[in-house]
């Protein structure tokens, strides 16, 4: 609605904007006199300069307009052409005094004509925003008209097919003066008469009582002649209401039509709803192919006319912003978006119409076939379509962008039917697992029972395995390129595993050849994983993991059959660990395997679980041994981890039994020492002296061995030991950290077992004790025994004298102790400077002991 005035108006505005601007240079100039003035004045009186600079009237603020001329002038005749339009409505539909309809329809009609003849003269005089608005009131009065037709002449006419043919009436007669030369320039019309002509087909259908095929084929229809219209049509707003239509109705044709093939119960229905998705792939691979050619969008016309047609000019007079002025894209001489021809959807427009195509044409032979098949082979029939559809990657004379659309719509239908068959998968892999709830419960008799324990079989699932070998066997030749090989031998090599993983299942063979085929695609993984590629190194190596997983979980059925599998797998995945490239996975699951065979041995010879853990500890001290020498340096951790976990289950297991938890826990504890001896792994050694202790004091309990010294003096000697060739290699090291430690660790427990012992051995023993360690301090000038041994002693000393000043206390009066303690008071005050002064030199002597 933005367009030049006329240039009378044009000149008006022009000239009254220079005025201002001269006015406003004239202020200004005259400010800055003043302020020169001012500022040379207030060199000599600064006081009065800024006296006169205080009471001085500030400048005048310009006021500008907020909105630009022909904002307003767009608003008011939008506005007024709104009014107007709902004037004419009430006027048509209600009453306008005691006129009947036939009055109203023919002061409408009249008043039609006055407004649709009106735009021509306005554009003549060029008030093209006022054309646009009555030629808006015109075409809204032709609908009143419509209305008014049917309501005089025609009520008793069907409403729907009225409807029907007023729209294309409508279409034709909004189309034609839009064309018209006089009407040419004008932007609304044409639009108008394009969005019309989406509804007479659907209201023809509709009131003819049509089925859900024919109001599906008049919405492709209708969708196709929009596309038409995009392709053909120059004007940019004609083409986004084109291609709003197309997308608009082809969508809702396509969902019926997709609609009607599911559902469709004969192979006729089928049929006819399978046409109707190849009309509809028709026009958008006929959209596709006509813009293939292009790099621009559908709005590509519309940018480069605007870019065009921008010029030096303004919208609303000098200084405001663009619009309607000289040079805009809509002013006279300007680059019209009409004058730009289209240069199509663009290569992606065009992928993304391709790939919609392809996919409708599978859905349309897919549901065909799908009609004459057995419900099983549905999702083969889709696939079978959909590779079909790859073929067309090699016709040559298609564009890149169809053929590559296509390629994604093959890709997209054979990802789709991968995934229908993965329950399939999951079921056969994971169903082992109910045998841990029902171990050596009996062996099933098929490869099927065998998986489906607790799980139920998935329904159509025979036609998982043509699924999986049929898009395995696509990946292989499209691995011919280049640029795909290395992923689509991956997305092979997994397919072909999920196919003969699945195959024994369905096709239900014996229990044993189930497993046989496990332990078959078990090495031909380990085998595949010899590869050089990580990724495919990688996945060979995921996958003969899994099928060893399930095949040792499905092994759990037979009493037989678990050592025996377990021995393979153990076997398999320890000559697998001999290459570099494998042995940071096969060396740790070959010690996983050994270690759950040497479970199961002991519960098949019917030993109790804490025996069983003696055999768990062959795997440790495999493990130990075997980290040093491999030569994979990632090897290592995993192989160490994996030993580590054994050893705890080789505790769990013998943790009902102390003695022999006691012989697991000193076992253990000789295998980390004996890890600890590597340079390497010198912290190991912490766990294995932890170990020890554990040892001991489980060997103690079994025992029934309440003393607590039984259980300290084992780690105190040590400890002291060790504490003294730290002190014979480091002579800085201090008391406490070589020493402290130990004497702690048998002081303080025996300590406390004093205090609550009633005899008089244990206090004996622990004063000779405390006094020995007290009196070794003193003579080598230790702190840590000097003040440890010399607590204790002060403590037991304290210990075995408490009755006697218990009964003291007792014997004196009850002022005694108040006396004494105020006596002591006296005395400490009476010498405290000089007990300041030996405490001083205590501390000063305990300052220079280490």
């Amino acid at each position: 609605m933005n367009h030049l005035p006329p240039p009378a108006e044009e000149l008006r505005l022009l000239d009254a904007e220079l005025r201002q601007l001269d006015a406003r240079r004239t202020q200004l100039l005259a400010r800055r006199a003043w302020l020169v003035a001012t500022l040379q004045q207030a060199r000599q009186q600064p006081q009065q300069a800024w006296a006169q600079a205080r009471t001085q009237p500030p400048p005048v603020a310009w006021s500008r307009p907020e909105a630009a001329a022909p904002s307003v002038q767009n608003v008011l005749l939008v506005l007024g052409g709104v009014l107007l339009t709902l004037a004419a409505a009430v006027f048509t539909l209600v009453s306008w005094g005691h006129m009947g309809i036939t009055g109203r329809a023919v002061v409408l009609g009249a008043v039609t004509l006055a407004a649709l003849a009106g735009p021509a003269i306005l554009l003549k005089r060029g008030l093209r925003s006022t054309a646009e608005s009555v030629a808006g009131l015109g075409l809204a009065l032709t609908v009143l008209d419509a209305y008014a037709l049917h309501e005089a002449a025609l009520a008793g006419t069907d409403g729907t097919g009225y409807a029907a043919a007023a729209a294309a009436a409508l279409a034709g007669i909004w189309s034609a003066y839009g064309l018209l030369p006089a009407t040419a320039a004008l932007r609304l019309p044409l639009p108008c008469g394009l969005t019309a002509a989406q509804f007479p087909l659907l209201l023809w259908v509709l009131s003819a009582d049509a089925g859900p095929y024919v109001i599906s084929a008049a919405l492709l229809v209708t969708a196709g002649l929009d596309v038409v219209a995009a392709l053909r049509l120059r004007a940019g707003s004609v083409r986004s209401t084109a291609l709003v239509g197309a997308y608009s109705t082809g969508s809702l044709g396509i969902l019926t039509a997709g609609w009607l093939s599911l559902a469709a119960g004969t192979p006729s229905a089928a049929a006819r709803a399978g046409a109707l998705l190849l009309l509809a792939a028709a026009i958008a691979v006929g959209a596709a192919w006509r813009g293939a050619g292009s790099l621009s969008g559908f709005g590509s016309g519309t940018a480069s006319a605007s870019a065009s047609g921008s010029g030096t000019g303004s919208a609303s007079g000098p200084g405001t912003g663009t619009g309607t002025g000289p040079g805009s894209g809509t002013g006279p001489g300007s680059a019209s978006s009409t004058d730009a021809p289209w240069q199509g959807p663009g290569e992606k427009h065009a992928l993304v119409l391709a790939v919609v195509s392809g996919l409708l044409a599978v859905g349309a032979f897919g549901g065909t076939a799908r009609s004459w098949l057995p419900e099983m082979w549905t999702v083969p029939a889709y696939l079978v379509c959909g590779i079909v559809l790859s073929a067309a990657l090699r016709a040559g004379r298609l564009p890149d962008a169809v053929r590559l659309g296509f390629a994604w719509a093959s890709g997209a239908v054979q990802a789709l039917a991968v995934l229908w068959a993965v329950p399939v998968v999951a079921v056969v892999v994971l169903g082992p697992a109910g045998w841990i709830g029902r171990v050596w419960s009996g062996a099933p008799s098929d490869a099927r029972a065998a998986v489906t324990v607790e799980a139920p079989w998935p329904s159509d699932a025979a036609a998982a395995p043509v699924v999986l070998l049929a898009v395995a066997a696509v990946l292989a030749l499209v691995s011919r390129a280049e640029q795909w090989r290395s992923r689509a031998r991956i997305g092979a090599l997994g397919l072909v595993w999920a196919t003969a993983v699945t195959l024994p299942a369905v096709v239900g063979i014996p229990y044993v050849a189930g497993m046989a085929v496990l332990g078959v695609m078990t090495a031909a993984a380990l085998y595949a994983g010899r590869a050089t590629v990580s990724a495919a190194r990688l996945t060979a190596l995921l996958l003969s993991l899994t099928s060893s997983g399930s095949l040792a979980l499905a092994s759990l059925a037979s009493q037989t059959a678990t050592p025996v599998v377990l021995s393979m797998l153990t076997a398999l995945f320890a000559s697998a660990s001999w290459r570099t490239s494998l042995a940071s996975v096969t060396a740790p699951a070959a010690l996983v395997n050994a270690a759950a065979l040497a479970s199961a041995t002991g519960a098949a010879v019917d030993w109790p679980p804490a025996r069983t853990a003696l055999l768990v500890l062959a795997v440790p001290v495999a493990a130990a041994l075997l980290a040093p020498r491999l030569s994979a340096q990632r090897a290592t951790v995993p192989v160490e981890a994996v030993g580590a976990a054994a050893g705890l289950l080789a505790v769990g297991l013998a943790v009902t039994d102390p003695p022999l938890l006691a012989l697991v826990l000193a076992s253990c504890g000789v295998i980390a020492a004996g890890t600890a001896l590597r340079p390497d792994r010198r912290p190991v050694g912490y766990a294995a002296t932890a170990l020890f202790v554990l040892a001991a004091w489980v060997r103690l309990a079994a025992w029934e061995v309440g003393t607590p010294e039984a259980y300290t003096l084992p780690i105190s000697v040590p400890a002291l030991l060790v504490g003294a060739l730290r002190r014979r290699r480091e002579p800085q090291a201090s008391s406490w950290a070589a020493y402290g430690p130990g004497l702690a660790a048998t002081l303080v427990p025996s300590l406390v077992a004093a205090w609550g012992d009633s005899h008089w051995t244990r206090p004996l023993l622990l004063g000779t004790a405390a006094l020995l360690v007290t009196l070794l301090g003193a003579r080598l000038r230790l702190q840590a025994p000097l003040v440890l041994g010399g607590s204790v002693l002060a403590l037991v000393a304290l210990h075995e004298l408490a009755p006697y000043v218990v009964q003291v206390t007792g014997a004196l009066p009850r002022w005694a102790p108040p006396a004494l303690a105020g006596l002591l008071l006296l005395a400490l005050g009476a010498t405290y400077e000089q007990r300041i002064r030996d405490v001083r030199r205590v501390r000063e002597v305990l300052g220079r002991m280490n």
